[in-house]
């Protein structure tokens, strides 16, 4: 290979990839317990020595006095023990609602005010990875990092194209830290499981695999420029999401070069204001992309503290880091968004349901007796309007069911809830007031209107039906809440709705329209109008008309033939 060559990604490093294996690592670490006693020590001693400064200010009554001295040692605590305990802060700084203000100050340093490692180091490892001298890859790089994470810093470079580019380079010795502390927690919490009620306990190791295994694949460089791709595939029809390129031929196992964003962090709302961008709308942004994340690709990032999510200022919402993703199946994006549209219904019982679908309860298990608890907590926690929901509020009120009755958490769950606390911390720092649901559930409500798979129409049948009967009702809610969002055009789901309802998939739910609106025997006019009210600003009649022939053009003559017959039938049932 000639100095002028550049090798590939997969060449690069020295070291192979390895995946999270728990059996390996703890077969290594139990030949070596003076490490592990030597770790578990500092550990302890850490966190003794700052429970008992906070216990010597409380009584010494300077507990006020002290209190940024206080956040200040948490902080540099939690560095100290490493990229895992960090890791842990960074959870903990997007939650103002958990944190109190001077230790929340302090946490949000943990994002990337970290201490960076040796320079020299840094320009070494990009050197050894990409296998030519700093000089010969970029026409100019930062003298210093301009940021520091917990895995790794980051630098700012120009290639000799003229490219601006983000260089983050991996620290050095992470795997055999991070191999420690998962071998300690993963000993943790089979000892503390037996202690606690069964459902708690259940999944207590397989949570610290799922966390292990996704930060091993954090780790990996070249898995995270794939994750970046594959997320930036999903959102290239979103105008307010922008996700950096990935330079895949200046990029390894521990370096990864990716383009430059001119971004701020979403907590800096002076600069926000400054520019005079709309932080509702920002907020709304975040929200709803990652919702779209969860519930429509099933490929969403798993760690979006205000670290890795950046205001550009055109508007725009930039995304990085994205070595922590995870991936749900359909069926499951599905069940989560029937659940969502129970809890706003009050439908405890196919709430309860959809839980034992999850994996949230076990399948044999008798859910009459939770669905009256179920409804006390979660009724309770929702309070009189939707707008009051918010996680925290769930999570408070959930966890005293959680001993009371068998639910648990499944593992592939810990990271879906993370990402969803994380985010909802994030829009309590810009907006206080900000309730989740008021930008979620319209969201929600025009995905099932929408129904673009079969399985989520049958989504939307489950949902309005109920007992055998239509539910006026939920129907014209779910479209009032749609109808909330500006940005949302009923024309369309209109036409989708009646080329569906033509169709010969929609067969049942003629049917059971046809049957709904003389249940009772009685003709439900004033639902109809009801519904006509609330839609028809959205539906003159000339539009209307045009809906439908535009439904009916896409519905073949042999269709429509085999849709005539069924009606009568229906009619004499």
């Amino acid at each position: 290979m000639s100095q002028h060559q550049l090798v590939s990604p997969e060449q690069r490093s020295n070291e192979p990839q390895r995946y999270y294996d728990p059996q390996a690592i703890a077969r290594y670490y139990r030949s070596r317990p003076w490490v592990v006693i030597w770790r578990c020590l500092r550990i302890v001693w850490g966190f003794a020595s700052f429970v008992f400064s906070i216990k010597l200010d409380q009584w010494r009554n300077r507990t006020e006095q002290n209190k940024l001295k206080r956040a200040t040692q948490l902080r540099e605590l939690l560095t100290n023990l490493g990229p895992t305990f960090i890791k842990v802060g960074q959870a903990l700084s997007t939650r103002p609602d958990l944190i109190r203000q001077d230790f929340l100050d302090e946490l949000i340093k943990l994002q990337d005010q970290l201490p960076p490692f040796d320079n020299a180091i840094a320009l070494s490892i990009i050197e050894q990875e990409l296998g030519r001298s700093i000089q010969k890859l970029f026409s100019q790089i930062s003298p210093r990092p301009v940021a520091a994470a917990s895995l790794g810093q980051v630098y700012r470079a120009k290639l000799h194209t003229g490219e601006e580019v983000a260089v983050k380079v991996q620290r050095p010795n992470l795997r055999p830290i991070l191999t420690l502390d998962l071998y300690l927690m993963r000993w943790a919490a089979s000892w503390i499981a037996p202690w606690l009620p069964l459902n708690l306990g259940h999944d207590l190791t397989l949570i610290v695999d799922e966390f292990g295994t996704k930060l091993f694949e954090e780790i990996n460089y070249l898995n995270e420029g794939r994750n970046a791709e594959r997320f930036a595939l999903n959102f290239q029809d979103d105008p307010t999401v922008k996700v950096p390129a990935i330079y895949w031929r200046y990029s390894s196992i521990r370096v990864l070069t990716l383009e430059w964003i001119d971004g701020f962090k979403l907590t800096d709302t002076e600069r926000i204001e400054a520019l005079g961008l709309d932080t509702a709308s920002l907020i709304k942004t975040g929200v709803t992309s990652g919702l779209r994340q969860l519930l429509e690709h099933g490929f969403f990032h798993a760690d979006p503290h205000p670290g890795n999510l950046f205001a550009l200022p055109d508007g725009r919402m930039g995304y990085i880091d994205f070595g922590m993703m995870d991936q749900l199946d359909q069926d499951t994006k599905e069940t989560i968004v029937s659940c969502v549209v129970d809890l706003i219904n009050q439908d405890y019982q196919s709430l309860a349901q959809a839980f034992v679908k999850l994996g949230f309860l076990a399948p044999n298990t008798d859910i009459q007796p939770i669905i009256p608890a179920l409804e006390a907590v979660l009724g309770q926690a929702i309070g009189e309007s939707v707008g009051d929901f918010n996680f925290k509020t769930i999570t408070d009120q959930f966890s005293e069911l959680m001993y009371d009755y068998p639910f648990r958490v499944p593992a592939k769950f810990s990271l879906i809830i993370r990402s969803l606390v994380t985010q909802e911390g994030l829009a309590l720092t810009l907006d206080p007031n900000f309730k989740i649901v008021e930008v979620s559930y319209p969201y929600v409500a025009q995905r099932l209107l929408t129904g673009e798979t079969p399985q989520m129409r049958r989504r939307l049948i489950e949902v309005l039906f109920k007992d055998g009967k239509f539910q006026w009702e939920r129907l014209e809610n779910m479209i009032a809440i749609a109808r909330s969002d500006q940005n949302f055009d009923l024309l369309p789901t209109a036409q989708l709705g009646l080329q569906y309802l033509l169709s010969e998939e929609g067969q049942f739910l003629r049917r059971e329209l046809l049957l709904a609106l003389t249940e009772d025997d009685q003709l439900h006019g004033a639902e109809i109008q009801s519904l006509w009210n609330l839609v028809k600003d959205d539906l003159p009649p000339e539009r209307l008309f045009n809906v439908a022939l535009n439904a009916l053009s896409t519905i073949s003559s042999d269709g429509i033939g085999a849709i005539l017959p069924k009606a009568p039938a229906v009619t004499t049932k």
